[in-house]
Parts: C-alpha cells; sequence; structure tokens
C-alpha cells in the first residue's frame, strides 16, 4: 500500500491539492504560530526552548500528517491543540518547563491508553454527525467572518484577491484547472511587491532548530492543572473535528488510529518540550474540500501539508519571523476563502437532517466562546448539543437508516 500510494502520488498531485495544502500550511503557521510565540514569552523561555517547542509541534504533526495520509489515503492533517497553547502558557508562568513537560508525557500515555482500549472510537460512534457539524460549523464561522473584516482592514490588499477568486470562479472549466484560491493567492503576491507598506521590509537570517531535550518531573498540581484539559483539547475538540469533517466528506476515518498516533505524538513533543499533537481540524477542512480534486485523490494535499509543517518545524527559529513578514489579515483572508465551500458542507450536514435542534445548540454553544474550568466551547458545544438531542430530537434516534443524514457535495 504505501509503496503503491508514494508511486501514484504525483499523478494525484493537481493545483487544487498543492494550493490547498499551501493554504493550509500558511494557516498553520501564521496566526497559531504567533499563539505559541506569545506562550512562550509568557513562561520566559529561552530563545532554544521556543524553538524546540516549534519544531516538536511542526515537525511531528508534518510527519504524523505524511504517515496517515500516504496509510490511509485520506486528507488527514496533524498539527497541535492552540487551546493547548493558551493552557501551557498560563501554566508556565508558574511551573517549570520539566513539570510542564512531565504533564505532556503523563497526557500523552493517557490519550494512548483510551486509543487502544477503544474507547475513543466508541465515544466518536455515539455522537451524532449533525450534533458534531454543529460544533465544527462553530469553530470555522469565525473564519468565514474574518474573510470581510479582512477585506475592511485592507480593501486593496484583501479585496483585490477575494475579486481575483470570485471571477476565477464564474468560469467553472476554468476553475477545475486553475483553482480560484491560487489566483487569489498569486495575486496577493503581486500585491504585496506592489503596494507600499503592505510586507514587512525585514529579512529573513537561515538558521536551523536543535532539539532541546528536557526531562519531566512530575508535579500533582501541574499535572492537576493541564492534563485532563490538554486530554480533552485533543480527544473531544481537535480530533472531534477533524472526524466531523472526514465524515461529512464521505470519507469514514480510522478513528483509534488516528488517536492513538495523536498519543505517540504528544510523547515524542514531550522529549523536547513541545505539547499535545492532534488533528487539525480547520486545516483538515481545507484539505478535504472539493477544490483538492476528486475524493479519493485528496491526500495529495495533506502530503504537501506534511512536507511545508516539516519545513517550518526544521527551520523554526525562521519560521517565528514569518507572522510578521505577511499581513495578518491576509492570512485570515485566504483562509476564510478556503472554508467557503467547508461551511457550506458544515451547516448542510447540521441542518438538512436529523437532531436539528441538537446541531443548533452545539453550534450556537461553540459561537459563544465559553469555556469552563479552562476547557473551550467546543467541548462544551459537543456536551450542550448530545444533551438537547435527549430532550429535543428523541423521534431522531428511531429513524431508519435511509432517513440519515445527506451525503456532502463534492466528491
Amino acid at each position: 500500500m504505501w509503496k503503491k500510494n508514494v508511486v501514484e502520488l504525483p499523478r494525484h498531485l493537481t493545483m487544487g491539492s498543492f494550493s490547498n495544502g499551501l493554504v493550509a500550511a500558511m494557516f498553520g503557521a501564521a496566526g497559531p504560530l504567533l499563539i505559541v510565540l506569545q506562550a512562550a514569552a509568557k513562561g520566559h523561555l529561552s530563545d532554544a526552548a521556543t524553538s524546540s517547542w516549534i519544531l516538536g509541534i511542526y515537525g511531528t504533526g508534518g510527519i504524523l500528517t505524511l504517515i496517515m495520509s500516504f496509510y490511509y489515503r485520506l486528507p488527514i492533517g496533524y498539527a497541535f491543540s492552540i487551546p493547548g497553547v493558551i493552557l501551557v502558557g498560563d501554566s508556565l508562568a508558574h511551573h517549570s518547563l520539566s513539570q510542564v513537560t512531565g504533564a505532556y508525557l503523563a497526557t500523552g500515555l493517557l490519550i494512548l491508553l483510551l486509543s487502544l482500549t477503544g474507547f475513543i472510537r466508541t465515544l466518536m460512534r455515539s455522537l451524532p454527525l449533525p450534533v458534531m457539524m454543529g460544533m465544527v460549523a462553530g469553530v470555522l464561522l469565525p473564519f468565514g467572518t474574518d474573510l470581510f473584516r479582512s477585506v475592511l482592514e485592507n480593501p486593496l490588499l484583501n479585496g483585490i484577491p477575494l475579486l481575483v477568486f470570485l471571477i476565477l470562479s464564474l468560469f467553472a472549466k476554468l476553475s477545475k484547472k486553475f483553482p480560484p484560491i491560487l489566483g487569489a493567492m498569486l495575486a496577493a503576491a503581486v500585491l504585496l511587491k506592489v503596494l507600499p507598506g503592505s510586507g514587512s521590509e525585514g529579512g529573513l537570517t537561515f538558521s536551523v532548530a536543535i532539539p532541546q531535550l528536557v526531562l519531566p518531573s512530575f508535579d500533582l498540581s501541574t499535572m492537576g492543572e493541564l492534563v485532563v484539559p490538554l486530554v480533552l483539547t485533543v480527544v473531544a475538540i481537535q480530533n472531534a473535528q477533524g472526524i466531523a469533517v472526514l465524515r461529512s466528506s464521505g470519507y469514514e476515518p480510522p478513528v483509534n488510529s488516528m488517536s492513538s498516533w495523536s498519543g505517540i505524538g504528544c510523547i515524542v513533543n514531550s522529549m523536547i518540550g513541545a505539547h499535545s499533537a492532534c488533528v487539525a481540524g480547520p486545516m483538515t477542512a481545507i484539505l478535504a474540500d472539493k477544490e483538492s480534486g476528486s475524493r479519493e485523490n485528496r491526500y495529495a494535499a495533506a502530503i504537501v501539508l506534511g512536507v511545508l509543517a516539516c519545513l517550518v518545524g526544521l527551520f523554526a527559529p525562521m519560521a517565528a519571523a514569518i507572522p510578521h513578514l505577511i499581513p495578518a489579515s491576509l492570512i485570515k483572508m485566504l483562509g476564510g476563502m478556503a472554508m467557503i465551500g467547508v461551511l457550506i458542507d458544515s451547516f448542510k450536514m447540521s441542518f438538512s437532517g436529523r437532531f436539528k435542534s441538537g446541531a443548533l445548540f452545539s453550534f450556537l454553544i461553540t459561537v459563544s466562546g465559553i469555556s469552563i474550568l479552562h476547557i473551550g466551547a467546543p467541548f462544551w458545544g459537543l456536551i450542550g448539543g448530545m444533551a438537547a438531542s435527549l430532550f429535543l430530537d428523541r423521534k431522531d434516534y428511531g429513524l431508519p437508516s435511509e432517513q440519515k443524514e445527506p451525503q456532502p457535495q463534492g466528491s
């Protein structure tokens, strides 16, 4: 299987898969990287420790993306838990890196144990797809609204690429061979050079990341503060998003394997002072979009992402400068365009079949952005959506299979 998929990859690597893989990589190397840098500064980490953290979360995420996408031929994108970064930043302010690393290791071991017992697969099967997609729609909605905020923030830099995207989308035959988002990216690249003050005047200094081995110490206070919230962000928030996105695109994701590799990734990351590895929901949504090609060939977009993520990790000191070279509004605009088709399918899968009330509660709670016990809104969206379904959608549990959720478009 490995040999066959590697041999066939060049044939499946289209401009659509390349552009979506590139957008997903830019998406993960801009805003999320800034959050990591802010957390590292809050924890007073050295430059070497910060580079090692970036190497772990991007390098491990890239390797896991390549492994899973090549083996299962699915557009699965791995990265790191963004809510986890925020939790870790707060914890590093009053715990040592060694103590936090001990919590990382315990998190990975617990995720791996839950996966090997089959608990996570059973849990995911018990969640109705519309409720899960309601949570996904709530998570992805800000990326869509940021598209228009970005245009208002910089009408020329962000408005012209959006116009190019819309014009190219008018021509169906052309857009199949030349993805509209690729045209928007090229237009943005030209504008960064042409428009005064659009990009940074600084440059990149060549530098390679060196992993810093961190010996864990196990402090009950640190573990009590981090382990359970980090497990929940991986299993019930990040991985749940990716699983729901893949199912809505017509795939049957290997839930146990995805979770097991998340646990292994967490363990590997802990050795060099990096936090949780997990499936990246929004990035997987970009990879699985129909613009990446036919359903069976979209794994090629994940291969592009995996290679680029490994490069970001390898050149971590240089990667830390990327968010300062490209305006954040431009990244948000490109990410929002890549999410258009995904959002359409998310809302369709949420509200055109069963469990509409549960899907609505899941969506609204997620959009609210509430945080309880340091656990983010997507988790509570799933809990609230399931509770609402038990009260308001009881009749839907007994529907025959032919009345189940509609299949997504874009094969």
